[in-house]
C-alpha cells in the first residue's frame, strides 16, 4: 500500500453539493450528551428548533452525506496513493468557522490532502488532509484539517518535517475543570450521524481491536470538549468560536466521566480533557480561538 510523494499532494476529491436541516443539527448536539436536562434553556437552545444554534464541532458529521462514499483521484499521469487503513490511527482534529452556521444551509464541499511526512520505515507517515465548505458566493465558511497517523506506511522518502506543531499546554493551573458525564449509550447515540464503526457498539468487534468493550468516537470526545468550552468559558456562545482544534491521546469508555481542564489567555483557550478514574488523558494540546 504505497504512498507516492509528491504526487500524494495532488490527491483529493471533486467539489460535491451538500445540504443539511435542523434534524442533523439537534442530532449532532444529542450525541455529544447536550439537552439531557430540558430545563436547562442554555443547552435546549442546541436541540429545539425554535431559535436553534449550532455546535460548531457539528460540522465535523454536517457534510457526512457526501464524506463517506466519495472516491479521491489524483489528475492523469500521477500515481494513487493508498495505506494500510487498518494501522491508521486520527491523530489530530481542527476546525475553523468563517463564518457562523446558520441552522439549516446548502453548500459545497472538497477535500484535498495538503501533506505527508516520512518519520521512517518503523515510524510511518504523518498524513494531513484539508477539507474546506464553500457557500452560494464562493466564499469559504469552513476548513476542517485533519491529521491521520499511517503506522505502517513510512518510509516513502517524502519530508520528514514540517508538520505542524501541537499549542503548548500552559503550566499554570487550570482557570476552570468541568466534569462531563457520558452515557452508557453515548456511542449508540453519536453512531447515528454517520460513522457506524463497529467498534464503537459491538463487543466482540471490539475485542478483536483490543478493547475490553466498544469505545466512544474520537469525534464524539472532540465535541464534549468544545460543549465544555461553551459551558465553562463562553455561556454557551457558541458564535464566538472561531476555531477548536485537539491531539487525540486515548479513547473514552461510555459511561465515563470526562474531566476538562481549561486555561483562558484573551482570545485563546488551551484545555486537555482526562479520565479521573483511570488517570489517564484522552485529549491532548487542545485549543480554541475566539472571534
Amino acid at each position: 500500500m504505497p504512498i507516492f510523494y509528491p504526487d500524494i499532494l495532488q490527491q483529493g476529491t471533486a467539489a460535491r453539493p451538500f445540504e443539511y436541516g435542523d434534524k442533523e443539527v439537534m442530532l449532532y448536539a444529542v450525541g455529544i450528551g447536550m439537552g439531557a436536562n430540558p430545563l436547562d434553556e442554555r443547552e435546549l437552545s442546541f436541540v429545539y428548533e425554535n431559535g436553534l444554534k449550532v455546535v460548531p464541532t457539528a460540522v465535523t458529521v454536517l457534510a457526512d452525506s457526501v464524506m463517506r462514499g466519495v472516491s479521491a483521484a489524483v489528475p492523469d499521469g500521477l500515481r494513487f496513493s493508498t495505506w494500510d487503513m487498518f494501522k491508521m490511527l486520527h491523530g489530530e482534529q481542527k476546525v475553523e468557522i468563517h463564518k457562523p452556521l446558520p441552522a439549516q444551509g446548502a453548500f459545497t464541499f472538497s477535500d484535498q490532502i495538503i501533506g505527508a511526512f516520512d518519520k521512517g520505515p518503523d515510524k510511518g507517515a504523518i498524513i494531513l488532509s484539508e477539507s474546506k465548505w464553500f457557500d452560494a458566493a464562493g466564499d469559504v465558511a469552513v476548513t476542517l484539517t485533519t491529521t491521520r497517523f499511517a503506522r505502517g506506511d513510512g518510509g516513502f522518502g517524502g519530508p520528514a518535517d514540517g508538520a505542524p506543531k501541537p499549542h503548548p499546554t500552559p503550566t499554570r493551573a487550570p482557570d476552570m475543570s468541568l466534569d462531563i458525564v457520558t452515557r452508557p449509550d453515548q456511542a449508540v447515540i453519536y453512531r447515528l450521524n454517520g460513522d457506524r464503526n463497529p467498534l464503537h457498539v459491538d463487543q466482540a468487534f471490539a475485542r478483536k481491536g483490543g478493547f475490553d468493550q466498544p469505545i466512544l468516537h474520537g469525534l464524539c470526545t472532540y465535541g464534549i470538549t468544545c460543549r465544555a468550552v461553551m459551558q465553562g468559558m463562553l455561556d454557551y456562545d457558541s458564535e464566538s468560536i472561531a476555531s477548536h482544534q485537539v491531539r487525540f491521546s486515548s479513547p473514552v469508555y461510555p459511561g465515563e466521566t470526562v474531566t476538562v481542564d481549561m486555561w483562558r489567555d484573551g482570545k485563546e483557550i488551551a484545555f486537555e480533557a482526562r479520565i479521573k478514574a483511570r488517570d489517564l488523558y484522552v485529549i491532548r494540546n487542545g485549543l480554541t480561538r475566539l472571534r
